[in-house]
């Protein structure tokens, strides 16, 4: 087997992984949305919070699959292009469901952590 095949088959198996991880993620985000109701959030916005880090670790391994594709498979500038094109709408992407999911932008976060410390809630909000 050739050194292309091979990176082929393993940009395949990543690819596959990030898929499965959105998909399995997603459907146990669902069921445990329905199950854990009685916190007083709506199905909504509880399969939403659920469902985001699934989404966010399949993006991730899915830009491994790309990453290792552009270096290892295509070597060219349009491929590199592309992979530039996907960081960037996957950086957007990433930073939006992490302030949608924690309620605070990334650099607030030692803020709202020292606020909960003080007040001894656990809430993140």
């Amino acid at each position: 087997m050739e050194f292309s095949e091979t990176m082929e088959w393993i940009v395949k198996f990543f690819e596959a992984v990030g898929v499965a991880i959105i998909a399995i993620g997603g459907a146990i985000a669902l069921v445990r949305a329905l199950a854990g109701r009685s916190s007083g959030l709506s199905y909504y916005d509880l399969a939403r919070r659920e469902f985001g880090r699934p989404l966010l670790l399949g993006l991730e391994v899915l830009v491994a699959a790309d990453i290792i594709k552009t270096v290892t498979v295509q070597q060219s500038l349009e491929s590199v292009a592309a992979l530039a094109l996907l960081v960037v709408v996957r950086i957007l992407l990433s930073f939006t469901l992490d302030v949608e999911l924690d309620g605070v932008a990334p650099w607030r976060r030692v803020e709202r952590d020292a606020k909960k410390a003080e007040t001894g809630s656990p809430t993140a909000d």
